[in-house]
């Protein structure tokens, strides 16, 4: 008879632990973290252009009175950096710390993935923060794709080849930069690895149009982390609202001349010697007036206007 119970004595014994081994694990579910608040999973790089992203941020409150230890470990547990030690804190305090990627002896860790962990110390507990901490000091590569290298725009509104559209592709999303002699004049908002870059046409920082002349095109592009590559020079883009072939033209009186008129408008006016009219951008085909003498040819393009001489003899 107590053979026959044995087996059924353990069956009970097994079913009351498993019983008991479950309600400790959910009350461990039920149990509330130590530690909350915690920053978000970040990327920073220590030779960012943004300053904000120089270093990375760590943030987290601790429910109770406690005296922590805060240091910084790599992928494989290591620990690579301290950042506090035997700090007390008081209940629900908030515990903002930064971390430069630098050791205590000044030397900068590798690229990777680390975490900061929290030693609590009165309650025998560590706790490694559940957000990861990217370093990346590797600036994109971006390449433009214009259709030409030596684009001509007019930036006077008028419809006609007011912008220059730059395709480009990047190693890894990141913000595209277009500069001038040197200056920022777009920076794209998002952050893609393909797009296209406008230039048109307007001073470093300004609203106004650039004067005529031709201007460098550079290109460069910055990263999550804030790493920007060196500028790539890819393009001359000259600025021309109304270029006359000549500014002098000999002529006898009343006979005919040509002049040749460079513009993106469709037509042009022109007024010589009381005498006006409208003609197909191109070469204008004039007459001279009959008198000998000095004359002003005016061409114009909207607000812009060329003057030529044309000397009657």
């Amino acid at each position: 008879m107590a053979r026959r119970a044995l087996p059924s004595v353990l069956v009970i014994a097994l079913l009351a632990a498993t019983a008991a081994a479950f309600a400790l694990t959910e009350r461990a579910k039920l149990e509330r973290s130590p530690i909350y608040g915690t920053q978000q999973a970040q990327v920073f790089s220590p030779n960012s252009r943004d300053p904000a992203k120089k270093v990375a941020h760590i943030r987290f409150h601790v429910r109770k009175s406690e005296s922590i230890d805060v240091w910084i470990q790599n992928s494989h547990g290591d620990k690579i950096d301290s950042l506090l030690v035997h700090r007390s804190v008081r209940p629900s305090e908030l515990v903002q710390l930064v971390w430069d990627s630098f050791t205590s002896a000044g030397v900068g860790v590798p690229d990777g993935t680390y975490q900061a962990v929290v030693k609590l110390e009165r309650s025998h507990r560590t706790i490694v923060l559940p957000s990861d901490i990217n370093i990346d000091t590797s600036p994109p590569h971006i390449v433009a794709r214009p259709a030409t290298k030596y684009p001509i725009i007019s930036p006077d509104g008028d419809g006609h080849a007011d912008v220059f559209r730059v395709p480009y592709q990047v190693s890894e999303p990141a913000h595209a930069i277009l500069l001038l002699r040197g200056k920022q004049v777009v920076y794209t908002k998002s952050q893609k690895k393909t797009g296209t870059l406008l230039w048109t046409g307007k001073a470093p920082g300004s609203s106004r149009s650039l004067p005529p002349g031709r201007y460098v095109l550079t290109i460069a592009a910055r990263d999550r982390a804030g790493n920007q590559s060196t500028g790539v020079r890819f393009a001359i883009g000259q600025i021309r609202y109304l270029t006359l072939a000549r500014t002098r033209v000999v002529v006898r009186p009343g006979g005919r001349f040509a002049l040749r008129v460079s513009t993106d408008a469709p037509q042009v006016g022109w007024l010589l010697h009381g005498r006006h009219g409208t003609l197909p951008r191109g070469t204008l085909h004039l007459r001279a007036p009959q008198s000998a003498g000095v004359y002003r040819l005016y061409v114009s393009v909207g607000s812009r206007t060329a003057v030529c001489s044309v000397v009657v003899a």
